[in-house]
């Protein structure tokens, strides 16, 4: 279930004086980096408790810390609960039990898929119960929860990501110019991501196609620089298991490159009516939809289905989420 919170831009002309203590599993995930930077230009002011761990993984990544790590995370949350805050913001589904054990604030908490679908999802739809406000990536998300959430994507910089000509593109990259280039922006040992599978797709639709095809793996990039893998590309390839709201899918949209995936999170609906960009649940649907979208010279139109997210619009809609709950 969903609910809404009317147009969030009406509140956006004045600041929101508003001191928010985020849970976090690390700090280095760029779209959680995101959302505490448009906050703050909202006057949201941020502090960012990490779930202590002995080492780092790429990008933010969840998967490699143990429950104990996560255990570690309550003491400086519980102390910081006492501080001057107006709300505790459990970010990912693992952090939300040491919100709610604390006694002193509201909390919102958000879910950002493998939290709920993967394997301590019941952890994650126990503490939505309880929590006084809980944001998720989809409707499919929403669906999974049995009470009111609000779907809140992660929000695009379109500033950032903008469609500039594949040939320029490949050349800063040193790309064939007469390759398809399939790009799979996942580092293969994450399981969730399935790289085997869009192996077997691409071997799938290469034996279709009458030139060479290359399935390009990028990770590990400064995420200023994804802009331009997306545009020397021909075609995003998704075939994980599940998902939220992959961000890689709707930066891929705002360059204008036509994706092809498994129907996950809001993939089914941020592809709907977009011409060369298809969803596939066998290999051989996804092994067509790609030869679609290799064999067309015309980019997707996906720019404009992600305009109602970009990162200034869900950022109103998470401060008017936070006011809600702080004034309620």
């Amino acid at each position: 279930m969903s609910e809404q919170l009317g147009d969030p831009s009406e509140r956006s002309s004045e600041s929101a004086d508003l001191r928010v203590l985020n849970l976090v599993p690390s700090e280095e995930s760029r779209f959680f980096q995101q959302q505490v930077e448009t906050l703050e230009g909202l006057g949201v002011e941020s502090t960012v408790l990490t779930v202590p761990a002995d080492r780092e993984y790429e990008d933010g990544e969840t998967s490699g810390r143990s429950v104990l790590d996560y255990a570690r995370l309550y003491p400086p949350t519980l102390a910081a609960s006492f501080g001057d805050y107006d709300l505790i913001h459990a970010n990912y589904g693992l952090t939300a039990p040491h919100a709610l054990c604390q006694p002193n604030l509201p909390v919102v908490m958000s879910l950002w898929g493998t939290d709920l679908f993967g394997k301590y999802g019941r952890v994650s739809r126990l503490c939505a119960r309880w929590a006084d406000g809980v944001v998720v990536m989809s409707p499919a998300m929403a669906d999974a929860i049995d009470r009111d959430v609000t779907v809140i994507p992660h929000g695009i910089d379109l500033e950032r990501f903008q469609p500039e000509p594949p040939a320029a593109a490949r050349e800063r990259l040193g790309w064939d110019q007469d390759t398809y280039h399939v790009l799979f922006p996942y580092p293969p040992e994450r399981a969730v991501k399935n790289y085997p599978r869009a192996q077997r797709v691409v071997d799938a639709a290469r034996e279709q196609l009458d030139g060479p095809v290359t399935l390009q793996t990028v990770t590990g990039v400064p995420h200023e620089e994804m802009p331009t893998y997306l545009n020397a590309a021909d075609a995003l390839l998704l075939t994980s298991d599940h998902e939220g709201s992959p961000n890689a899918v709707k930066e891929a949209l705002a360059c204008n490159l036509p994706v092809v995936a498994t129907d996950v999170g809001d993939v089914a609906t941020r592809l709907d009516g977009l011409d060369h960009s298809h969803v596939g649940r066998s290999d051989a649907e996804l092994a067509d939809g790609l030869v679609d979208a290799l064999r067309t010279d015309d980019r997707s139109r996906g720019r404009d289905a992600v305009r109602e997210i970009s990162r200034e619009h869900t950022g109103e809609q998470l401060l008017a989420l936070y006011r809600e709950i702080v004034d309620g």
